[in-house]
């Protein structure tokens, strides 16, 4: 009874060592697959050695004699350093803040390169900066942002070669000059802007007499061409009316002569006597008589008609 037992937790703990073991295996055998992201590098060593550099995908390595020493990105980095004292060439100390981009092209040229990397970027910067600026006066300083770029660029790219890194683009962030020389910048900005404001307001006021004076030339333009075709108008209205005038007078006249011409017509055709012509004179006499004439000069005929009127008027009456 006691030795099947025995044999049975010797079987027990045979399983549970035959486990652990598949368990360690298992474990030794996922701790040797690795998978590298994109944009990173993996620094692969075999007893302290540089064994190789794994780029994106899945990788096996042998347990125990290899192991991953850096793990490296590869996309463009961002560095901001802390501003730094500089003196410029007329003795100005000033405070600039610089940012580098930058990017590891050579993994194992960064891992093995230098010591730390972005200590050894920043204190090559300021080096750097120290050096341009020491060249320069404070208004060059102030007023050639790009120079200075170009050439701490072009500086940092030669010297972090050796150590895999690439550097894309430097800028400065900020200039700080002493207040002192911040203070006299702002009052000469402040009396270029009010130079510019006078010369605006200047310019402003002279465009608004311009236009004012266009204005009133325009008007006075369009008052004497309104002036002018109203007395086109009253004109041609004027000699119209004339016109009209005229044609009314000329067919009354023409009228008139119609209507004495068919009378004259008339008499010739009827073959008056000498009284009919008589009585006529006489009418025309009243007529004359009538006016406003101090004088009448009266035909001999007229006369002897006006005797013989007379005398039959008074036999008239002796009847």
């Amino acid at each position: 009874m006691k030795q099947a037992q025995n044999a049975d937790i010797s079987s027990m703990v045979t399983m549970v060592i035959v486990v652990v073991l598949i368990v360690i295996v298992l474990c030794l055998i996922a701790s040797c697959i690795k998978i590298v992201p994109q944009a990173q590098a993996f620094i692969v060593e075999r007893l302290g050695g540089y064994q190789a550099t794994w780029s994106v995908g899945i990788h096996f390595k042998l347990p125990i004699i290899d192991r991953v020493a850096r793990k490296v990105v590869l996309k463009e980095q961002v560095m901001d350093f802390p501003p730094q004292p500089v003196i410029t060439e007329d003795n100005v100390t000033m405070q600039i803040d610089t940012v580098v981009f930058f990017q590891i092209t050579d993994p194992k040229l960064f891992t093995y390169g230098v010591e730390n990397p972005i200590m050894a970027i920043e204190n090559l910067t300021a080096t750097t900066l120290r050096n341009i600026i020491g060249d320069l006066e404070l208004d060059q300083t102030l007023t050639s942002r790009e120079t200075i770029n170009t050439q701490m660029r072009s500086s940092l790219d030669i010297a972090t070669d050796p150590w895999g890194i690439k550097v894309n683009r430097v800028e400065l962030k900020n200039i700080i000059p002493p207040r002192e020389i911040q203070d006299s910048m702002e009052k000469q900005m402040k009396a270029e802007r009010e130079r510019r404001e006078s010369i605006l307001r200047a310019e402003g006021e002279k465009k608004s007499t311009v236009l004012v004076a266009e204005g009133k030339k325009e008007s006075a333009i369009l008052e004497a061409q309104a002036e002018k075709e109203a007395a086109i108008l009253r004109a041609e209205a004027k000699k119209e009316a004339t016109i009209r005038e005229a044609e009314g007078r000329a067919q009354a006249i023409e009228a008139v002569q119609k209507a004495t011409a068919e009378g004259i017509r008339y008499l010739n055709e009827a073959d008056p006597q000498q009284a009919v012509l008589t009585l006529k004179s006489l009418e025309a006499f009243e007529r004359a008589a009538d006016g406003k004439a101090t004088k009448i000069i009266i035909p001999s005929e007229i006369q002897g008609l006006a005797g013989l009127a007379k005398a039959v008027v008074e036999t008239s009456k002796e009847v």
